[in-house]
């Protein structure tokens, strides 16, 4: 099973743009066309929150609009930047929302890897919460299918960055939800957003990752006093390639047209 990860898109209402600077709805569209035009084609598409910037109704509408090209099936959560009943009108025949409940937590069985899908979202926070209810409904969900390959995925990440303005608004609640992962050896990834930069941790018996947003990235500085910025730098995606008897293979892509490939052989020749 190969899974796409897509994160931070930031979608703004049509003609406006993220921190008046970036174009967030032209580069979800270039992403979106990758995607698309990848061989072997994604199975999935995992999208990891702050898939607009304020919650609004004319933002998930446009989203909806470059989400939809898509040639395969995409689910989506809620990272700080979304807001929930927006998301699930825009989104309503998305048929793996929770019927009831405060939290968009699901779980989606049809693939050969089980997809758990966490809601961190507090309101009106930068920050994101594991709450004793949303690691209550974890557990159940993984101990129901406890042989079964499982990918959890979530906005904001269970650890520290290192980035510190960033570690500012992560996730309360993180050594609960590491508690129960443990318990849960099945939990072959931890896929997460928010950080606009691709970064990997070993956690509770499994790998933790967050993947680079589809348009801007937060600045790569580890100073404890360093500010609150971003960069330009290439946007990017992952793929999350599972194979029975090795379980995820994870890869970083950069998201735009570069020089090659050229081969490094010719005829079985090295070219010099």
């Amino acid at each position: 099973m190969l899974i796409a990860q897509i994160t931070d898109t930031h979608i703004k209402p049509p003609g406006r743009l993220a921190y008046r600077r970036v174009d967030t709805a032209s580069y979800l569209r270039r992403a979106v066309a990758e995607l698309a035009a990848l061989e072997p084609r994604p199975d999935t598409v995992l999208i990891t929150g702050d898939l607009v910037d304020a919650g609004l109704p004319e933002e998930y509408a446009l989203l909806r609009s470059i989400l939809d090209h898509l040639p395969m099936p995409y689910y989506l959560i809620p990272g700080n930047h979304d807001a929930r009943r927006p998301l699930v009108e825009a989104f309503s025949d998305h048929r793996y929302w929770p019927e009831d409940g405060e939290f968009l937590t699901y779980v989606v069985d049809e693939h050969p890897v089980r997809l758990v899908a966490l809601d961190t979202l507090v309101p009106g926070s930068g920050g994101g919460e594991i709450c004793a209810a949303r690691a209550d409904w974890l557990a159940a969900r993984l101990s129901e299918e406890p042989e079964r390959p499982t990918i959890v995925f979530m906005h904001h990440p269970p650890f520290r960055t290192g980035i510190a303005h960033m570690d500012a608004i992560g996730l309360a609640g993180s050594d609960g939800f590491a508690a129960v992962v443990a318990r849960h050896p099945q939990v072959e990834r931890v896929l997460c957003g928010h950080l606009h930069r691709a970064i990997q941790v070993r956690l509770a018996g499994t790998i933790a990752s967050t993947a680079p947003s589809t348009a801007h990235q937060v600045t790569l500085d580890l100073r404890p006093e360093a500010p609150s910025a971003f960069t330009m730098e290439p946007p990017g995606y992952q793929l999350h390639w599972f194979q029975e008897g090795t379980g995820v293979i994870s890869h970083t892509a950069t998201i735009g047209e570069f020089a090659g490939p050229y081969l490094f052989h010719d005829n079985g020749t090295l070219i010099d």
